[in-house]
Order: C-alpha cells, then sequence, then structure tokens
C-alpha cells in the first residue's frame, strides 16, 4: 500500500495527513454550525478550535511516544513525524477534555453542553481518520486468510491492503471505521429529542466509543501495551464509566440541551 498521495519530489502528502485534515474541517463545520444556535459569537468558538486541534494532535502524539518510548528514545527524530502515524486517539481526548475544562472555568462557559457540541463532530473525524491508518498500514488485526477477507466482501483494494509484513490481516481499522460512523448517526439523532439533558449527549459518546474500541482492541495485533494489559482497553472501560454516570446523573436535569446557552450567567 503506498501511503503517499501526492509526491512532488521536495514536498510530499501523505494519505495519513490528508484523512485527518478531512476529518478535522468536516467535524469542525458541524461544531460551527451547531454552537452559532447556542451564541452567535464566534470568538470563543475560534480560539477552542484551533487550540484544541492543536493540543489534541500533541496529546496524541505524546501519549503514543509514551507508550513506545524505548523506540523513540533510539529515534528521538521520528517523535516529529506524525504524517508517519502514531496518533493515539486516547490521548488526544484526554488533552482536549483537559484544556476544555480549564477554558470553561476561566471563561464562564458551560463545560457538559460545549462537550455535547464537540462530541458529534469529534466521532465522524474519528471514522474518517481511521482511513489514514489503513493508508499506512496501522491498526490492522490478528493474522487471516485471504478467503477470510473475501468472505467479508470488501473491495479489492481493501484486501490488497491488509497484506501486511507478508500476512493478510484482519481490517479492524475498517470496523472502528463503521462503528464510528454508526455513532455519528445515532448522535445526530439522539440530539433531536427535545427531552435530552446537558451531558448526556456526552455521556453516549463515551459508552459508544468506550465499547467500540473494547471490542475492536480484542483483535488488534499492534494495541499500546502496559506490560501485557491493552492500554485502550482500560481507557475505554474508564470512558464507559464516566459515560455511564453522566447519562443517568442528568435525568432529571432541568437542563435541557435545546434550551442551554454556552455562557453560564453571572
Amino acid at each position: 500500500m503506498n501511503s503517499t498521495l501526492l509526491d512532488l519530489g521536495f514536498f510530499k502528502i501523505k494519505w495519513y495527513s490528508f484523512f485527518i485534515f478531512i476529518g478535522i474541517i468536516i467535524a469542525s463545520i458541524l461544531i460551527i454550525k451547531e454552537y452559532l444556535k447556542k451564541d452567535s459569537n464566534k470568538d470563543k468558538l475560534i480560539d477552542i478550535l484551533f487550540y484544541g486541534i492543536i493540543i489534541g494532535i500533541l496529546g496524541a502524539r505524546i501519549y503514543y511516544v509514551l507508550f513506545n518510548l524505548d523506540y523513540y528514545l533510539s529515534n528521538p527524530i521520528e517523535i516529529i513525524e506524525v504524517w508517519n502515524g502514531g496518533l493515539a486517539i486516547h490521548g488526544g481526548i484526554i488533552a482536549v477534555f483537559t484544556f476544555l475544562l480549564v477554558y470553561c472555568k476561566k471563561k464562564k462557559m458551560n463545560f457538559l453542553l460545549l462537550l455535547d457540541i464537540l462530541v458529534v463532530g469529534v466521532i465522524i473525524a474519528q471514522s474518517i481518520g481511521r482511513w489514514g491508518n489503513f493508508f499506512n498500514g496501522e491498526a490492522y488485526g490478528r493474522i487471516v486468510s485471504l478467503s477470510f477477507l473475501k468472505g467479508l466482501h470488501l473491495p479489492k483494494f481493501i484486501i490488497d491492503g491488509m497484506y501486511i509484513d507478508g500476512f493478510y490481516r484482519e481490517p479492524t481499522f475498517l470496523y472502528e471505521s463503521l462503528f464510528s460512523f454508526l455513532g455519528f448517526i445515532i448522535l445526530l439523532i439522539v440530539r433531536r429529542i427535545k427531552s435530552l439533558r446537558v451531558g448526556q449527549l456526552t455521556g453516549i459518546y463515551f459508552i459508544w466509543y468506550g465499547i467500540e474500541r473494547c471490542i475492536i482492541e480484542t483483535f488488534r495485533s499492534d494495541s499500546l501495551l502496559l506490560g501485557n494489559i491493552k492500554i485502550a482497553q482500560i481507557i475505554s472501560i474508564i470512558l464507559c464509566i464516566v459515560g455511564i454516570y453522566l447519562l443517568f446523573k442528568n435525568i432529571k436535569s432541568n437542563k435541557l440541551y435545546k434550551e442551554e446557552k454556552i455562557f453560564i450567567e453571572k
């Protein structure tokens, strides 16, 4: 699989970077459209998107590097080569969550409502971004037979791309991309429910993505490990717990998603 989209000799564009960029653009459009229903002032939103994207990418990279520290200590220059892959979604989620918590407290903004607005864009960006993993030969699963892949009725280019290091691999990147896309549709539908409370959409996202990642990690062969433990499964379980808490904690809340505003009245 050719990981390069465009090669001008002095400049290369990787498929990985392309799909990350497309995911960010589509997510930003969706977020801006929904945010403006709550607040017509774009200044804070521009700050959130600008710093959030940078912090998210840095957090995703730092997280990945820390769990491959021996390799990167021996190859330090590769730490900055994010276009070659190596962005861990969980690291990005943790970094952006922390940033928004601090930012919203400082600017007197409704933290949970802002998260509710963001998660719809985030999950579709995740779905799109997984195709970057495909072209980079990442996020693959266990060794399988060619007949197994044909039995999934996959296009030939995906089957060919799953031939990695001399073996056919299970396309776990595709499972997660489709799972995230389905989650995106569900969040869009749920967001239209009039009785939806602030924080519940974020709760559903955490539960959905937590279950999704926990299941798919059982099939992946290139997971980040802490000893013999797949760290993504631990983080996913934590996300599910937080998601369940947010979902049920706010059932009786009088803060409806449709009615709440971004800025907290003094």
